[in-house]
């Protein structure tokens, strides 16, 4: 049987449950235990597949296509695992599974109300992960307690704590203890509401994890569990670190794991092994070199729009010993006039995913500069289409060519929608989502930077690379170095006479975890390191003109 722990949070959003989650989850993990983690969402969106990044950051595709919650992709970073449509539920996903079951007779007959049928279908969900096989899942409740939509997310958690027997079930309740400056003191009575809260929903925490900037005190932990009802040692502190990959770490020396498994009665587990896991984060701590790379996108200010991409940059960098300086820049106002000034000292350029026609037109300046300058470029999805566009525009001379999610009536429709997704008229879940395989050409840059000639990767697009144009680009320098073996979509592109020049139609930012940082992203900061070290040899003066 398994066992069940839920993680909930008070005071505010963004204090890291996830974070919290994951790394509870790789301590139990490296402790020789089979762990899962799975999120509920609050909001009435059946999945965040139509939200805009500034809504909600990132969607997170699965490989099983599943369009879900960034912090999924912190589960599967952490765990080197993964995750699937089953880790991921909404209220829109519960409700419109209460309706459906409604329709069809199911209730027969019944008044259908959020207590039992709502709940009811959240407890199953909750539950359901439990029957693979895996001796702890952990089950993180989005949004913050008193919030009306939470309500009945923590009412199965109550009836799952009255179900269960006390062994199988606890409850992890993140919350903040501020600092004031002006009183020079950390400030519990936020961690007291909050917990008094929760316990008048009827759930009380066995353990509360203080998100702070200050230490606690003997006397804080003491004061928060004599007044949240806990023992003192279930009082763990979460400072700020510098990097979230320290938190396993520090949640292991306040002894979270520990606690976890004695309230959950689970004996005879070992000690933890984290060795490649400090190996990354000391790697990570003390870089050999540094980078620059230009990150252009539309929705920079929300730096969790690009979450995995930024966390592949991590992965990548510790693996080349090299620190990653993302720059980011808005593609949106770069034009002729400042692109050199914009990107002149980047040491290599990726251009992001997205949608719509917002940015276009920056974007395919930066691809120009990159491949007119010989700088290091990596496109992802939109990015690689740019990277077609710019091609056809400037190297090809089609000049009006595009793609017809921009523009309908483009004489030269480079990239075009894909055939199965002509008919398609609902947005949610329609997309080409999740794993597919892709056949690598022979002596290409993907196929040595992969070493093998069959790989799989996940995708989230319904726009893919016009072969009616293939031979014009072939033939003049930009090949299709990948292809679906089934359909024969174009899933790469790169230039042969570029010192690294490569776009991808899928992405792989989605499967770099630290245990295995993708290749494309780490043969990405090794083509800008050995850029930097080329420009640096360019400015020593040689030996002849020292003596002169």
């Amino acid at each position: 049987m398994a066992k069940y722990i839920f993680v909930t949070g008070g005071v505010t959003s963004s204090l890291g449950k996830g974070i919290i989650s994951a790394s509870l989850a790789k301590l139990l993990q490296a402790r020789g235990l089979k762990v899962t983690i799975q999120k509920f969402d609050p909001y009435i969106n059946v999945d965040p597949g139509t939200l805009n990044p500034y809504e909600h950051g990132e969607c997170y595709v699965t490989e099983d296509g599943a369009e879900t919650d960034l912090d999924l992709g912190h589960y599967e970073r952490f765990l080197n695992i993964f995750t699937s449509q089953a880790n991921n539920v909404t209220t829109g996903r519960i409700y419109q599974t209460v309706i459906n079951k409604e329709r069809e007779g199911a209730y027969l007959g019944k008044t259908v109300q959020v207590i039992p049928h709502i709940t009811d279908e959240i407890k199953r969900r909750m539950l359901l992960l439990g029957n693979g096989g895996f001796d702890i899942v952990i089950t993180e409740l989005g949004g913050t307690v008193g919030d009306i939509e939470s309500l009945p997310f923590i009412e199965a958690v109550r009836q799952l704590q009255w179900e269960l027997p006390d062994e199988d079930c606890l409850v992890v309740h993140l919350t903040l203890v501020p600092y004031l400056k002006a009183a020079k003191e950390l400030k519990t009575k936020p961690t007291q509401h909050s917990v008094k809260l929760l316990s008048s929903e009827g759930v009380n925490p066995d353990i509360i994890v203080c998100r702070t900037e200050r230490p606690l005190t003997p006397e804080i932990r003491r004061k928060i569990a004599l007044f949240c009802n806990v023992k003192p040692d279930a009082v763990i502190e979460s400072a700020d670190a510098p990097t979230i990959y320290e938190v396993p770490l520090t949640m292991m020396r306040e002894k979270l794991d520990q606690i976890c498994l004695k309230k959950l009665a689970i004996q005879h587990y070992k000690e933890p092994e984290l060795g490649k896991w400090k190996e990354f984060l000391d790697k990570l701590k003390y870089p050999k070199s540094k980078v620059n790379i230009g990150l252009i996108g539309k929705y920079i200010e929300l730096q969790d729009a690009y979450k995995s991409i930024l966390e592949a940059f991590v992965h990548a960098g510790a693996l080349n010993e090299c620190s990653v300086n993302v720059v980011n820049i808005h593609s949106e106002f770069i034009s002729d006039e400042n692109v050199t000034e914009k990107l002149g000292n980047l040491d290599g350029l990726l251009v992001a995913p997205g949608f719509g026609l917002r940015g276009i037109e920056g974007k395919i300046l930066a691809v120009k500069y990159a491949r007119e300058n010989g700088l290091p470029f990596f496109g992802i999805c939109l990015g690689m289409q740019m990277s077609v566009i710019e091609f056809a525009r400037n190297v090809l001379n089609l000049k009006d060519a595009h793609s017809t999610e921009m523009n309908s009536n483009t004489t030269h429709a480079v990239i075009d929608l894909m055939d199965e997704q002509k008919k398609v008229t609902a947005k949610g879940g329609t997309m080409r989502l999740g794993a597919y395989p892709c056949e690598l050409k022979a002596g290409s840059l993907a196929q040595q930077i992969y070493g093998t000639t069959l790989i799989s990767e996940r995708h989230r697009h319904r726009w893919e690379f016009n072969d009616a144009y293939l031979q014009a680009f072939e033939e003049n320098g930009m090949i299709a170095s990948g292809r679906n073996p089934e359909s024969g979509l174009v899933e790469i592109v790169e230039l042969v006479n570029h010192p690294y020049f490569i776009g991808v139609q899928y992405h792989p930012e989605l499967k770099s975890t630290v245990e295995n940082p993708h290749p494309l992203f780490v043969s990405f900061i090794k083509a800008a390191k050995d850029f930097v070290e080329e420009k640096n040899t360019l400015k020593k003066p040689s030996l002849q003109s020292e003596m002169i």
